[in-house]
């Protein structure tokens, strides 16, 4: 008898819960948005490393330039508001985003299934991959990227990088070094203590151009590197309102009017 009376109990107990529950609305959900308070703050803050050339940078005043910061004041003219960047150091940039510091994270980002563990990405607003910067002396013989997993090879790569990752998986008999920024990997490479460093087609060939005399580089991508911006998880108006914005700035010229300002000299069809 005690023992129904406690199981009748717990039955009501939980159709009580049940009722006295309300369901969030839409509009309460939207409340919370990162959208909304973009939208009430009057401001949209940009997360990026602004070391990038071409898609953000100094330009000789110490402002940030490239076609990602022009693509985040096209963002914030849409939106209606004012537009702040914040030049953070590469590692910190995804940390920065879930801590709220910044509303999103455009700096040349690739989106991959261990990222997308943490954050959100849009669809991607570039594609490009992975090639490859080798020291003219040190690896000389080598023709292709595979021959790259030895053990007598050097790799120089930027820490949290997709270079970083694939490399790690890679090329596990070769050693790894990591450096903080790209000019330390490209350095490792010109005075021939590293045999390669891995990273993006556009920088690869830049930097080979820069130093002809000291390096050789391979420029078909052995890699996918759909870049794409990252926002926070679980806010899935701002991810369609940015994916939206993305799909009508293709439309209507003006993706491509940035991709020709920007890329245009440096990526011949």
């Amino acid at each position: 008898m005690r023992r129904t009376v406690v199981i009748t109990a717990m039955v009501l107990a939980g159709l009580c819960a049940a009722f006295s529950a309300r369901a969030v609305t839409p509009h309460e959900i939207f409340q919370g948005s990162t959208l909304n308070q973009i939208l009430q703050r009057g401001t949209l803050i940009v997360g990026m490393e602004v070391e990038y050339y071409p898609f953000e940078y100094a330009d000789t005043n110490g402002n940030p330039v490239g076609f990602d910061v022009d693509l985040a004041k096209l963002i914030a003219q849409e939106l209606g508001v004012q537009i702040e960047i914040k030049d953070i150091e590469w590692t910190g940039l995804i940390p920065a985003l879930q801590s709220g510091k910044v509303d999103l994270v455009i700096s040349g980002m690739t989106r991959t299934l261990a990222r997308a563990k943490t954050v959100s990405f849009t669809e991607p607003y570039f594609t490009t991959g992975l090639c490859v910067l080798l020291s003219a002396k040190k690896a000389a013989d080598i023709k292709a990227v595979d021959q790259l997993n030895a053990p007598d090879r050097v790799l120089a790569v930027k820490t949290g990088t997709t270079g970083d990752l694939v490399a790690t998986k890679k090329f596990p008999k070769a050693t790894i070094n990591r450096f903080k920024d790209e000019t330390a990997c490209v350095r490792e490479v010109v005075t021939g203590r590293a045999d390669a460093f891995f990273y993006d087609q556009i920088s690869i060939a830049k930097h080979h151009a820069q130093n002809k005399d000291t390096t050789r580089a391979i420029l078909k991508p052995f890699t996918y590197e759909p870049f794409a911006m990252a926002i926070r998880k679980g806010d899935a108006d701002f991810l369609n309102w940015l994916n939206m914005f993305l799909d009508t700035i293709k439309g209507d010229g003006r993706y491509d009017e940035l991709y020709q300002k920007h890329l245009g000299e440096i990526i011949k069809p």
